[in-house]
């Protein structure tokens, strides 16, 4: 299976996730400390619950260890995406489209380096309506879209 681990992973257990009633949301392989963690987000229009981050991890578990695609020994969390989530794939954008985000860019634009508006389009480059404004913020130019809107 060819790409990086997060990738991998997300290959190999988004049937599982979707056929569960969730979206996955994210994957992350990460080091922090001494150990290594497996983090996978998930999400549904209901709203996450402790108890379905437990039932998608125990389905997911021996998916993982069959697989045996990870070389590190590694903790396993399964997680809420989060009211403030990243937006990080055009399905992600398509589904937040009429929400609320908070844009952050790497340098300013009109004096400004955070910019809270309405998503009203994706295309690679971010389009947000600000009051009566609109701004668009070319790919490139902006380092994160979180999600910036509580009525999820």
């Amino acid at each position: 299976m060819a790409g990086n681990t997060a990738e991998r992973v997300e290959k190999l257990i988004s049937a599982t996730v979707a056929e569960m009633g969730y979206d996955l949301w994210d994957v992350r392989f990460l080091k922090e400390g001494a150990s290594w963690y497996l983090r996978v987000f998930i999400d549904k229009d209901e709203g996450v619950w402790i108890n379905d981050c437990t039932d998608v991890s125990h389905a997911i578990d021996p998916i993982l260890d069959e697989a045996d695609i990870i070389d590190k020994s590694y903790y396993l969390e399964v997680c809420s995406a989060g009211l403030e989530r990243e937006l990080l794939k055009p399905a992600h954008f398509e589904k937040m489209k009429g929400r609320e985000v908070m844009v952050h860019l790497y340098r300013a634009v009109d004096g400004e380096k955070d910019y809270c508006g309405i998503l009203a389009d994706y295309d690679g480059g971010v389009k947000i309506a600000v009051g009566d404004k609109e701004y668009y913020f070319e790919k490139g130019l902006y380092s994160s879209v979180k999600l910036n809107d509580m009525t999820i």
